[in-house]
């Protein structure tokens, strides 16, 4: 067995002369185990929050987006449908017309956005998973429409409320002073459904016909504000992208996903760094006990040192017994703490231990990437707070009595 190895386990399973060193060192092992586990539950956390906000955004947003370059809407075209038809990265397509519009119920105003869509919508984007109440939009029926829970709450609207309509206003396209009587286009819809999600998003829409919405803007019927695209392989969406970009030319966008949501994206992934780095500053805070340990020990173990260096052993040999040392110190806390961390994790997927709401338990998602980071971070860390510890010993500290 490697000499400073073998000693450095006796010294750290061994009591020491001074028992408030062992109460020290068992202080400093705790701190490293506290660290690791709530760095390990932090980064859990925000990956299952960062899942859960992406499967909110799968459920509202389309894998690829087709929009004007200049202008609010452009024309569908025979040359952009055959292309989307005969692309075989592009499963389905779905025509969609948006537009600001003012609500009004009885007495109750609201400003939110009609999105015409066609048949096809909920094949490109699964909104109507995302219905709490109701049923989708069916084009047997006339002038109906599904809100969003927000919307429905602030209007106090509820569905299938046949008695009165709901009123869609939009302004008149026009210059100069307008008849306020006849300043807006209008059309009443009937409420057959509810939909969920993210909080911006359920107050934001409410969807119709496409017919209905071009009728309301007073559109032609090939006429939309955007093509939005459901993919066969999302590993492939940049290459699709960019391929779409450059066949249909500059006159239009083509977003994926990730650019539609880019400051939300930005902001997950930031949040989850500055959390990464808050936490690793509590590491090192707690990496001091260590540091505080080891010196304390290395005094105690003066006279034993001495007999060390009558064997033979040199000046980096007994260095090297109390690097050892700290850092098997720190593996045993850190060791502690991911256990405990991932049966926290564990029980939290598994029993929703933890509630955000009444029926939403708080996201973890356990991934061996997060494990892997606090190992390399608390081991690094571990070995230099070891090292720093180390370098108080010299030949002029062990020779002055």
């Amino acid at each position: 067995m490697n000499f400073p190895f073998y000693i450095a386990k006796r010294y750290l399973f061994s009591k020491n002369s001074t028992n408030a060193i062992n109460i020290i060192t068992i202080i400093a092992m705790i701190g490293v185990m506290v660290g690791a586990l709530a760095l390990f539950v932090i980064l859990s956390g925000f990956s299952g929050l960062r899942t859960f906000s992406y499967s909110l955004l799968n459920a509202s947003d389309p894998d690829i987006k087709i929009t004007a370059s200049k202008g609010k809407s452009f024309l569908f075209s025979p040359e952009i449908k055959n292309e989307l038809e005969h692309n075989s990265e592009i499963k389905t397509y779905s025509r969609v017309l948006e537009e600001r519009i003012f609500l009004k119920y009885k007495d109750k105003n609201q400003i939110a956005y009609i999105k015409g869509v066609d048949a096809n919508y909920n094949h490109v984007v699964p909104i109507d998973s995302s219905l709490t109440l109701g049923t989708w939009i069916d084009t047997e029926f006339k002038n109906t429409a599904v809100i969003g829970y927000g919307i429905s709450y602030k209007l106090s609207l509820s569905v299938f409320n046949f008695g009165e309509p709901l009123e869609i206003y939009v302004p008149k396209p026009g210059k100069g002073f307008l008849n306020v009587n006849n300043a807006f286009n209008k059309v009443n819809v009937q409420i057959i459904g509810a939909y969920t999600g993210a909080e911006e998003y359920q107050n934001k829409y409410v969807f119709t016909e496409l017919g209905v919405a071009q009728k309301l803007l007073k559109y032609e019927p090939d006429q939309v504000s955007a093509i939005e695209l459901k993919l066969t392989n999302l590993e492939h969406i940049d290459n699709v992208r960019d391929q779409l970009q450059k066949k249909i030319g500059n006159e239009y966008n083509v977003e994926t996903r990730a650019q539609l949501n880019a400051l939300f994206y930005k902001v997950i992934n930031t949040e989850n760094f500055v959390s990464y780095l808050i936490f690793t500053l509590i590491i090192i805070i707690a990496l001091f006990n260590v540091i505080g340990a080891m010196i304390m020990m290395i005094i105690d173990k003066k006279k034993n040192l001495i007999t060390l260096f009558n064997l033979g052993a040199n000046l980096n040999e007994v260095k090297k017994i109390f690097v050892i040392q700290g850092f098997l110190l720190t593996l045993i806390g850190m060791t502690i703490g991911l256990v405990l961390a991932t049966i926290l994790v564990v029980v939290q997927q598994q029993f929703g231990v933890f509630m955000i709401t009444q029926s939403i338990p708080y996201p973890v998602e356990f991934k061996i990437s997060n494990l892997l980071i606090v190992m390399l971070t608390i081991t690094i860390l571990g070995y230099f707070a070891s090292k720093i510890a180390s370098s108080r010993i010299s030949i002029n500290f062990i020779a002055n009595k």
